[in-house]
């Protein structure tokens, strides 16, 4: 970078490696690459996430190595003035300033641990830190927990190019042969002799939407124990069924003979399939009595909503009035077409439509006017004996947040007896005994029930696979769900693969003594121990919205010493003080 007489140099700064070292045009060339790496680093971690900007760019071989090219152009550049004079010290101080930053930035990236810990208030002290790094720990025989990194962004491994991770103490070899970024269990629980909970197999399916669920639950089990389908639910409970209920009386409904108009407002679905079939839910008011029937769709359009009322038949053509509130003509009613799904199918409890094509036809539709409620009627409930009362409308959806009003509950008595109470918000509730491999019809629009399979004695035991297309075909869903590596253990000329998914830890089953493994991000312990005494949020004022958050936390060393104090924005906590 210096202009000096040659003749006045010593031969060391004559010397063409060292002039190439303190050039300006690789002083140029190397800030302009690391500007440029910067500002690829900066759209790599808006567009993906901090690991990906760190394991492409700032974290790369090539970007250490470009700083330590840096770190070598400054250092030459400095003893290019050499020897150094008085007027050299503000040239100096700025290149030397430069230098250490870099040395204290590689010290950082080789040798630092960054890491989160989250606190709750009012829980004991913790000292596990939670570093961004996945690990595999094997809870080996020696009773020694071994970590492996198990970093896959790059190269993640197959079956034909595994990772070795060595030998453990049982002689039995462990490789990881495969990774997956989204894993799903399925129950599958295991028999036992005695002891642990029933366990039912049931399957459940519709050919009016073309679909076919299948599941096991275990009894009175808080994660097991139920299965929702969206608009219903079905959980298993140890003992049997109580009798038949008379009927199942309605909320929202005015008593028979009050006849004053009020505001009503009615969502209603209607399947093109099943043109019996709908499923509405009460808003305001009460029932408006509204019979609504989807025709088919024709030559590339979405078909007709066609609305019943007071005797009057009125008919909207659905591509058109989507979205639209359309009077309905001689009534004090209004419609507006909701949505419309060529293709409709329940997925993870919420209407979607699987194609574009009008192999399940659907609309939802909101009627809303003045009116009086429709009074109640009385149908016969087909499960069982005696009346119940219904609106004479649609059957009602729940409110957002409320439970199903579809709802059936199995039993399982001691002597392995099957029993079950069954609510459908159109047939009233019901109860009885259910066989196995005999149908159970559930008044769910056409659901049918089998329950095939029994374990009076089980416990839980997951499957882990890939989570395929076919299977989560929600983005949202697929993302919600944790990455997992399938390790290989090979013993004695035996091998046994299992898919370990992030968070949880399995049983392999080793001579002389099982070995657990579990994968997840790799934690570390501190010297100390952080608890959360108090946490303030402070509010702007006329609004609602946070104008600064504050912590209180108490730090505990080793020897029981302690000290507390706050932090907030731009103000840390250290510790020791000082």
């Amino acid at each position: 970078m210096a202009q000096t007489n040659r003749s006045d140099q010593p031969s060391w700064q004559q010397n063409a490696i060292f002039e190439f070292f303190s050039s300006l045009k690789l002083a140029v060339v190397l800030l302009a690459v690391l500007i440029a790496g910067a500002i690829v680093g900066t759209l790599y971690e808006s567009s993906f996430d901090a690991k990906v900007a760190r394991t492409y760019v700032y974290g790369a071989p090539w970007f250490n190595a470009w700083l330590v090219l840096l770190g070598a152009n400054l250092t030459a550049s400095a003893f290019s003035r050499w020897p150094w004079k008085k007027y050299h010290t503000a040239f100096l101080i700025t290149h030397l300033g430069i230098i250490t930053l870099l040395i204290g930035s590689l010290i950082g990236r080789i040798f630092g641990v960054e890491g989160t810990i989250t606190l709750f208030k009012g829980e004991a002290p913790t000292n596990r830190l939670l570093v961004d790094q996945h690990q595999l720990r094997v809870h080996d025989l020696d009773g020694i927990i071994k970590g492996y990194p198990t970093e896959f962004l790059h190269h993640p491994p197959d079956p034909e190019h595994p990772r070795n991770l060595g030998q453990l103490a049982s002689g039995a070899r462990l490789q990881i042969v495969d990774y997956a970024p989204a894993i799903e269990g399925k129950l599958n629980p295991r028999p036992l002799k005695d002891g642990g909970a029933p366990a039912a197999h049931f399957k459940i399916e519709t050919a009016m939407m073309n679909q076919h669920l299948e599941n096991w639950l275990l009894a009175d089990d808080p994660q097991h124990g139920s299965f929702s389908m969206g608009l219903a639910n079905i959980e298993l409970k140890r003992g049997a069924a109580s009798s038949v209920m008379a009927g199942l009386s309605r909320s929202g409904v005015l008593p028979s003979g009050k006849n004053e108009a009020v505001d009503l407002e009615e969502s209603i679905f209607a399947f093109s399939k099943a043109p019996d079939e709908q499923i509405g839910h009460v808003n305001k008011g009460g029932s408006t009595g509204a019979k609504v029937r989807l025709e088919p769709p024709g030559n590339g359009n979405k078909g007709r909503v066609v609305i019943s009322l007071s005797g009057k038949e009125t008919s909207f053509d659905v591509a058109e009035n989507v979205g639209r509130e359309t009077k309905i003509e001689k009534t004090p009613f209004t419609l507006k077409i909701d949505d419309y799904w060529a293709d409709f199918r329940i997925e993870n409890g919420k209407p979607n439509s699987i194609s574009d094509q009008p192999n399940n036809p659907a609309v939802l539709i909101t009627i809303r006017g003045k009116g009086v409620p429709q009074t109640a009627s009385e149908t016969k409930n087909p499960h069982g004996t005696g009346e119940m009362p219904t609106t004479g409308g649609p059957p009602t959806m729940p409110s957002a947040g409320e439970a199903a009003p579809n709802h059936l509950t199995l039993f399982v008595a001691n002597d392995g007896a099957l029993s079950y109470e069954l609510l459908s918000r159109k047939n009233g509730k019901s109860s009885g005994k259910i066989d196995l491999d005999k149908p159970l019809i559930t008044g769910w629009a056409d659901w049918q029930l089998v329950v095939d399979k029994t374990l009076p004695h089980a416990e839980q035991w997951m499957d882990f696979r890939p989570a395929k297309s076919e299977t989560t075909t929600s983005a949202s869903v697929t993302a919600e769900l944790p990455d997992g590596v399938r390790v290989r253990v090979e013993q004695n000329g035996e091998t046994l693969e299992q898919w370990v998914p992030a968070g949880w830890q399995v049983t392999v089953p080793t001579s002389p003594n099982e070995t657990m493994i579990a994968y997840g991000w790799k934690t570390l312990p501190l010297p100390i121990g952080l608890e959360l005494l108090d946490f303030e949020v402070k509010r702007n004022e006329g609004s609602d919205s946070p104008a600064g958050f504050k912590s209180t936390l108490r730090v505990t060393n080793s020897d029981g010493q302690s000290a507390a104090g706050s932090c907030w924005m731009n103000h840390p906590f250290s510790y020791p003080s000082g």
